[in-house]
């Protein structure tokens, strides 16, 4: 079986947000200060933007598939909104992977959705229910309490919103690394300081602490056995330290290999 855990790094979606209120003229930094001030006086103090005006500039993936694991970002630091779309819905219709995501239910796949939707991307195997194959009526994508797409934070709360707890607290009680290099609260700053290779390598620690959690959850599933669980947790180490780069490097050093 193919398991493709992905996270997805998003910013404002600053051209949408200029034809909505009419502010052409302005900088990409201007547009973003009067979207957070309209969202804090629409919540009440919160500016984290509504779903639909989020743009996606870093896609990460965890690919466990035959013997191997692999951790990536999807296309190039150059690779536009749509290619990255593409790259993550073609591999879906390709390898018809089980899905595994932190938030994706309530955060990931929403913001997939209507950027799919703005760019016209065509992803008819992610977006079957049945008509096409009728195993996807009892096991597809979208159902809440299907296979194919396992939202751990979901899942471990029981569907419980007051029960939902940050990944970052989650990984480091389970003693892996966390959160690291920066927070989604500074991916914006990042972006404007033109860092898309730290805001990359962010999002490559952020899916690596979901797959390691998606592992520990197949063991408490009984899914693995001990051994097994080990097993993976030393495949996922060693490929990491073959990779040798920087930021897995730092990553293998801060895993306390719980």
């Amino acid at each position: 079986m193919n398991v493709f855990v992905f996270d997805i790094e998003t910013v404002p979606d600053v051209d949408s947000a200029r034809r909505l209120h009419q502010l052409d003229g302005l900088s990409d930094a201007e547009v973003a200060k009067v979207m957070f001030h309209l969202r804090r006086r629409e919540t009440g103090g919160s500016d984290f933007l509504r779903l639909h005006l989020h743009r996606i500039v870093a896609i990460a993936a965890v690919l466990r598939s035959g013997d191997k694991v692999k951790v990536w970002s999807l296309g190039e630091e150059d690779s536009d909104e749509a290619e990255l779309l593409r790259r993550f819905f073609d591999g879906i219709d390709r390898f018809v992977p089980t899905l595994v995501s932190w938030n994706g239910s309530g955060f990931d796949l929403p913001v997939l959705h209507y950027r799919a939707l703005m760019h016209g991307i065509s992803a008819p195997r992610y977006w079957d229910t049945g008509d096409e194959d009728r195993d996807f009526r009892w096991n597809n994508y979208h159902g809440r309490f299907h296979t194919r797409h396992t939202d751990l934070m979901d899942v471990l709360a029981a569907y419980q919103a007051r029960a939902n707890a940050p990944l970052d607290e989650i990984a480091t009680m389970l003693g892996f690394p966390g959160k690291m290099g920066m927070s989604g609260a500074h991916v914006w700053d990042s972006y404007l300081a033109g860092d898309l290779a730290g805001i990359r390598n962010y999002c490559e620690t952020d899916v690596l602490n979901t797959y390691l959690v998606y592992l520990r959850f197949q063991l408490i599933r009984g899914q693995l056995s001990s051994a097994e669980y080990a097993r993976e947790c030393k495949l996922l180490r060693d490929s990491l330290v073959q990779e040798d780069r920087t930021h897995l490097n730092e990553f293998v050093t801060a895993w306390s290999g719980t």
